[in-house]
């Protein structure tokens, strides 16, 4: 083993389990029991592999931002899949709102980052975690039915 792949070892080590969750926010799958986000692992999987591939050309560049983006890219390019969320704690959202809701509130991204990383106006950006907030605090229809 090369001395870069003890180093993306540590890395993996330290930030999987967070990229995971992560994943499993976005795909709106239940995280519980173990293996119950599949779509999850395999974005991770992913976007850790294009990292790997990537190590020793990221010198100065923050590894985990990288890997993140690569995770967000992957998701939003099959967010079709996960238009319906899978039973998770975000799944009332759509995979756009899901998407800005997890880089804003759960990663601490700024608004102008998250605008970035998505293509769009921050004002739009703005919206969707205004309107994904207000749809997480609202009661759930079958909820309210009971």
């Amino acid at each position: 083993m090369a001395a870069e792949d003890f180093g993306f070892g540590a890395f993996v080590a330290g930030t999987a389990s967070r990229l995971l969750h992560v994943a499993t926010l976005l795909t709106g799958e239940p995280a519980e029991p173990p293996g119950a986000n599949p779509h999850a692992q395999r974005l991770v999987a992913a976007a850790l592999g294009t990292a790997y591939a990537r190590w020793d050309r990221l010198r100065g560049e923050d590894p985990y931002a990288y890997t993140r983006r690569e995770l967000t890219v992957r998701f939003a390019r099959t967010a079709w899949r996960f238009h319906r969320g899978r039973g998770g704690l975000l799944c009332r959202l759509t995979p756009q709102e899901r998407l800005a809701v997890v880089l804003r509130l759960y990663e601490g991204l700024y608004e102008e980052q998250v605008a970035a990383l998505m293509g769009l106006p921050h004002e739009r950006v703005r919206a969707l975690c205004r309107h994904a907030v207000g749809t997480l605090r609202s009661t759930p229809r079958r909820a309210a039915a009971s």
